[in-house]
């Protein structure tokens, strides 16, 4: 009693501290970046990223085409590492905006384009290049209108080339629409850093912070063509008449030597009722709701039918064996085993130390790891914490947890490994194989496609500089952990077995056909699962569309984590019925072996759905991010079906009472 009167008045004063703060805050906006106002006038400058395209996957800087560069000379923008893996390269530009002041602004005439210029702007054009800009953290966006059907895209392609024409036109003339919303409200208070962070709106304090908030940036592309001499007397930002785009090709800007390319650009603020909180929602549009719910529904299903089996399993023929078993006296028991057949006759087998033991607590060791950080991520971003706004911290968030998530891979395999062997005799030579099995995998992979990435001269290959950060990470921060994950592995206790083993192994009858026909054909199930979400998070990487419906995918992983259980405790129970006490493996590979499904799922992907994409490099990079995803996959479900079926075995066997 007097523990709770002792903690009463700190609740008492959490509960007032609440009240407070609920009183003083008016809103709590998490995602995104903070809330920015401008004054009229003021001048905003846009951002430009990487050029890319879906054609080929390989991202160019934006100045490796004879752009207008900016007076002041170009800078890198702030980046984070999740967008420097992702081939982002953000550079300063110089389209400059004023705030609320429509005007039309001459920029600059290029020299006279030489071969190698030509053959490059060409190319970029023909593989259908966007160019992504971005303006107070809002990518540009571009509708377009085909079939009476209004399509979204983000980015401007570099030219075009007309049907039926062999020559090839250079977008040179940009119309920008600015949608602003006069702010009004309460002062805002910032709490983060840096330009990244979270906005607090508050009624506390009352003055007014008149300005605009910028809640839309959309681009309108064409080509003109200018007289080269004429345009070239002006200087940078000087106002000129309205541009009309031409709807004939004579007007507009060829590509082609010894043309000089004069550019320029409009930019109109338009008034808009859309809130600053809101701003993303054009480019998060959910469409196809009514697909994800059906993929739910049908995941539900197939859950229903395995919890029905298992339901069989357990109720009906484990406990009615067992209650059969337990009331028959010692005597009898000896007769009846003689006679009996099924999962009681491997009781001193189905806790044999099973081949390559080490690799498996390995495997198993990365699956957690894996697995916690698709979870923990994927709940933050489902409840708001990660925005797309905040470009890279997607993946920045998920390697950090990644790391950080070493110590609990190491406690799981090394107790695992105590268990099987029934000593910590090599646990440091299995923390440090679990530390490097998966990152060296993963290595190895982009290694490789990282010197393709660098044959191609592309933005996305990673820098020598990000190896050694990466590297830092990996020996600093995660073999560390795991090691130490290890050491208190070997200070908890074993999991001790229900049942002896017996010194000689039981001959498995033989079979009809091979068990890991069965094992493989279980990983249907879980595809079935998934693999509607999946074309959804395919099209997000490889379209370059937004994925941000990521409640829809918490609510699928749990459904995947179901469906895995259950598949492994069936298939488990399978075998030892047919007393194969070989069931280490199998299970494992029971759930597992869905990442066979979704690496030929996405070479099926490739090519039907992006038959668009040319040439053996973009092939090469595409079916290599494949494999890394399907090793993740095949370790996280993997782990999860081994030790619910371990957990079975476990509690199917310390049910039976053996002297």
């Amino acid at each position: 009693m007097a523990v709770s009167k002792s903690r009463m008045p700190e609740f008492l004063w959490a509960l007032l501290v609440l009240v407070m703060f609920a009183h003083v805050c008016n809103g709590f906006y998490l995602p995104g970046s903070y809330m920015h106002t401008y004054s009229k006038g003021q001048e905003i400058f846009t951002k430009v990223n990487s050029l890319t395209s879906i054609e080929t996957e390989l991202p160019f800087s934006y100045y490796s085409l004879p752009y207008c560069k900016p007076q002041g000379g170009i800078k890198k923008m702030a980046e984070n590492l999740g967008e420097l893996l992702m081939g982002d390269e953000i550079e300063s530009s110089p389209y400059r905006f004023r705030m609320n002041v429509n005007e039309t602004v001459y920029l600059c005439t290029t020299h006279p384009l030489k071969e190698h210029e030509v053959k490059l702007l060409k190319q970029r054009a023909r593989d259908m290049y966007q160019v992504n800009m971005i303006l107070d953290n809002l990518p540009a966006m571009r509708y377009a209108y085909q079939n009476g059907v209004t399509i979204r895209w983000t980015g401007y392609p570099v030219g075009f080339t007309p049907e039926g024409s062999k020559d090839d036109y250079i977008i040179n003339h940009l119309k920008f629409r600015v949608l602003i919303h006069e702010y009004e409200g309460s002062g805002v208070q910032i709490i983060g850093t840096e330009e990244e962070g979270m906005g607090v709106i508050s009624e506390a304090d009352k003055k007014k912070a008149s300005g605009y908030e910028i809640v839309g940036f959309e681009v309108y592309p064409c080509s003109v063509k200018y007289d080269a001499d004429t345009m070239s007397k002006n200087e940078m930002y000087k106002s000129i008449a309205p541009v009309n785009c031409p709807k004939d090709y004579t007007e507009s800007q060829i590509i082609r030597e010894q043309e000089r390319v004069s550019f320029t650009y409009e930019v109109e603020f338009v008034k808009s009722d859309i809130r600053w909180p809101s701003r993303w929602d054009a480019y998060l549009k959910m469409e196809g709701a009514r697909v994800h719910w059906f993929s739910i529904l049908n995941s539900l299903m197939v859950i229903f039918f395995l919890a029905g089996i298992v339901f069989v399993i357990f109720l009906r023929t484990v406990r009615r064996d067992l209650t059969r078993y337990e009331e028959l006296d010692k005597e009898a028991q000896v007769q009846m085993n003689e006679e009996l057949s099924g999962w009681k006759l491997v009781v001193g087998d189905v806790f044999r130390e099973p081949d390559h033991s080490k690799l498996l607590c390995v495997m198993v060791g990365d699956g957690v790891q894996i697995t916690g950080m698709s979870v923990v991520t994927i709940i933050f971003a489902a409840f708001g914490f990660v925005s797309p706004a905040s470009r890279g911290m997607l993946l920045t968030g998920m390697i950090i947890l990644y790391l950080f998530l070493g110590i609990i891979a190491g406690y799981v395999a090394v107790r695992m490994w105590r268990t099987i062997k029934g000593t910590s005799e090599g646990w440091r030579s299995v923390s440090w194989f679990v530390a490097c099995f998966f990152p060296g995998i993963v290595f190895v992979i982009l290694t490789i496609l990282n010197f393709i990435l660098w044959g191609s001269n592309s933005t996305g290959a990673i820098p020598i500089s990000l190896y050694f950060v990466l590297f830092s990470l990996w020996f600093c921060i995660s073999v560390p952990l795991t090691l130490l994950g290890g050491f208190l592995g070997t200070r908890s206790e074993a999991i001790q077995y229900p049942v002896r083993t017996n010194q000689i192994p039981r001959e498995i009858p033989a079979r009809k056909y091979p068990s890991w026909l069965l094992v493989l054909g279980a990983g249907t199930l879980p595809f079935g699962t998934l693999f509607i979400e999946l074309f959804f998070i395919l099209s997000s990487i490889w379209l370059g569309r937004f994925y941000y419906v990521f409640g829809f995918l918490l609510i699928v992983l749990l459904l995947l984590v179901v469906v895995c259980a259950e598949v492994s405790v069936v298939l488990t129970y399978m075998h030892l019925c047919v007393e194969d006490w070989r069931w280490w493996w199998k299970a494992f590979f029971a759930s597992g072996s869905v990442a066979l499904y979704v690496f030929l799922y996405s070479i099926n992907y490739l090519v039907f759905d992006l038959q668009s994409l040319s040439g053996p490099v973009s092939a090469t990079l595409y079916l290599g991010y494949s494999l890394i995803m399907a090793t993740a996959i095949m370790l996280s479900t993997g782990t999860i079906g081994f030790l619910m079926s371990f957990y079975f075995v476990h509690y199917l066997f310390a049910s039976v009472k053996i002297d």
